[in-house]
Order: structure tokens, then C-alpha cells, then sequence
């Protein structure tokens, strides 16, 4: 999928380097199609990194994708220049009006915290719920999906004896699912998380649909009946260094009980360079959000969002 994104985004260079088709705005112009108009709500300090991780996997199917990246206004970011935000990101009165096939919001290093005590927690419960009225469907990924679950159903997250951390083996239990259809039986995703939500009270909340499983990270993938919330507690998207570099930056702060991230270094040897063992799952992953849970079922005129469609 052809995307869409200002020319001078540092995340284009980068994928250029790798050969995902990013399209400049004169040959979309050229092209008489209506391309998805999908949000990214980056709520990840290092707003940069995740662009380049998020264009990645939804930048490499037929159809061209419309990328607008949208920060919250109640929280500066402080891993960013200014002059980024600034010219790359859109606040949600600037964006209140339009409506989008698709919304991506990110996780956010807040765990640690009770939802209320975030300081973007109500501008993010406006967004959420602005949502329901203007995008067909929104994807929430890692503490996102914590907050999404909370917000919607009530669902709860507790704290962990220790961090999920590592690359971990899930299995698929309801392959009928447009969300895993190609799936494998078992796959490998990323998590990085030091809170969890539990399978027995996803599984009371009737308009949701559990679908993938880790017996060690637990609930990895679950969604609405109707695909318009999809929940994924994990990091498919990470690069292979991602959990590398985190690991590097604990044990530089000294801090206590760094363990190894679980099955991600070759014979648990940190010298060597990772195993990468999500990647196509990843890449399919966010294939089917985008084909099923948008392109196959938003409407033509996006104007109709919101209308009982």
C-alpha cells in the first residue's frame, strides 16, 4: 500500500532505504482513486521512531493510504524538537471536523499509572470517543489497548510480579477471524509492558472476541464484534533492535532486576544480534486491519461515518 506522507517527513528517507513505496503528493494527485485517510494518535516519546515503525507495515499493499499524525495537545512531547511537532503534527481541534477510515493509536509509557492519573487522559477520552462518531475503525496497540478496554468496558489492568518483556509464541484461537485470517497457528510478537489485562475478563465482555493468545504474555489480540476496535497488547510493529536498545537503556541506568528480553538474543547472548521472528506476522497483521476492518468495509464517501453504517 503506497503511503502517503509530507516528502520531507525523516521517516520517508527511511523507508525509501527499504524499499517501501512511499508516494509524494503530485503522483497522488495523479492517481483517480480516494485514497484511506488513516490517523496515527502517537502518544510514544520517541514520536520518530514510531512513524518510521507504524508507516512500515501499513506502506507495502495496492491501495494508497492517506497518513495524517495527530499529538495530543495536554502533554508536550519532550523527545521531539518542536519544530517536528510543528510541522508534521496536527492537535485534535485542528482535525475535530474530519473523518478517517482508520485511527492507530499508539502505546504510551504510562502503564505504571491509573488511566485518571494520566495527564492526557480526558483529552484521550474525547479523542476515543470522537472517534466512534468519525472512524470506521480504530486499532489500539499496547497500553492503548489497556486504556481502550478500560474506557469502553470497563475491563481492568493489574500490575505484574515482573516485566513482560521479550518475544514470545501466541497461538490463534478463532482462525475465522478476518483480523488473523493467514495467520499461522503459532507466531511470534514483541511485548514490553509491566501490566496486563486478564483473559477471564475479556472474555465476560460479550461484544468481544479474543483471538490470539501467548500462555506466558496472555490476551495478545482481541476486537469488537463489528472490527471497529481492535486491541493489541503487544509491539508487532518494533523493530528488531527495538528491545535491544531498551534493554541497553535499563541496564545503563543501573536499574534493578534487568532480566534478558525472553527468547529475542540467540543462546540468551546479548552480544549477538537478535532473532527476528514477528516480522511477516506483523506485516499481516496490519494487512488485515487495513483490507478487512477498513478498506472492505468503510464507505466510499467518508462523510457517512457515523451514520449506523
Amino acid at each position: 500500500m503506497p503511503v502517503k506522507i509530507p516528502n520531507d517527513l525523516p521517516a520517508a528517507q527511511v523507508l525509501r532505504e527499504e524499499n517501501i513505496f512511499v508516494m509524494t503528493d503530485e503522483r497522488a494527485r495523479g492517481q483517480d482513486i480516494r485514497p484511506l485517510k488513516i490517523c496515527i494518535l502517537n502518544l510514544m516519546p520517541t514520536k520518530e521512531v514510531t512513524e518510521t515503525q507504524l508507516l512500515r507495515v501499513i506502506g507495502n499493499t495496492p491501495l494508497q493510504v492517506e497518513v495524517t499524525l495527530l499529538q495530543t495537545a495536554s502533554h508536550e512531547a519532550t523527545h521531539a524538537s518542536a519544530e517536528h511537532m510543528a510541522a508534521f503534527y496536527h492537535t485534535f481541534d485542528e482535525i475535530r471536523d474530519d473523518k478517517f477510515d482508520g485511527l492507530i493509536i499508539t502505546g504510551a509509557p504510562v502503564e505504571m499509572l491509573d488511566f485518571e492519573e494520566v495527564d492526557y487522559w480526558k483529552e484521550l477520552t474525547h479523542i476515543i470517543d470522537w472517534a466512534d462518531r468519525h472512524v470506521f475503525s480504530t486499532l489500539y496497540i499496547c497500553w492503548a489497548a489497556q486504556a481502550g478496554l478500560y474506557y469502553h468496558y470497563g475491563v481492568p489492568k493489574y500490575e505484574l510480579p515482573k516485566k513482560c518483556f521479550g518475544v514470545f509464541r501466541h497461538r490463534v484461537i478463532r482462525p475465522g477471524n478476518p483480523v488473523v485470517r493467514g495467520f499461522d497457528a503459532e507466531f511470534h510478537a514483541p511485548h514490553s509492558r509491566h501490566t496486563e489485562v486478564r483473559l477471564e475478563d475479556v472474555e465476560k465482555v460479550p461484544d468481544l472476541d479474543v483471538l490470539a493468545v501467548s500462555d506466558i504474555a496472555g490476551v495478545y489480540i482481541c476486537a469488537s464484534r463489528d472490527l471497529k476496535r481492535v486491541f493489541v497488547t503487544g509491539h508487532s510493529e518494533y523493530d528488531p533492535n527495538t528491545l535491544k536498545l531498551e534493554y541497553e537503556r535499563d541496564m545503563k541506568k543501573g536499574l534493578a532486576n534487568v532480566e534478558l528480553p525472553y527468547h529475542y538474543f540467540p543462546d540468551d547472548d546479548p552480544t549477538r544480534p537478535p532473532k527476528v521472528r514477528w516480522r511477516a506476522h506483523s506485516n499481516l497483521l496490519f494487512q488485515n486491519w487495513l483490507n478487512y476492518c477498513v478498506y472492505q468495509q468503510t464507505p466510499y464517501d467518508l462523510g457517512r461515518i457515523g451514520e449506523g453504517i
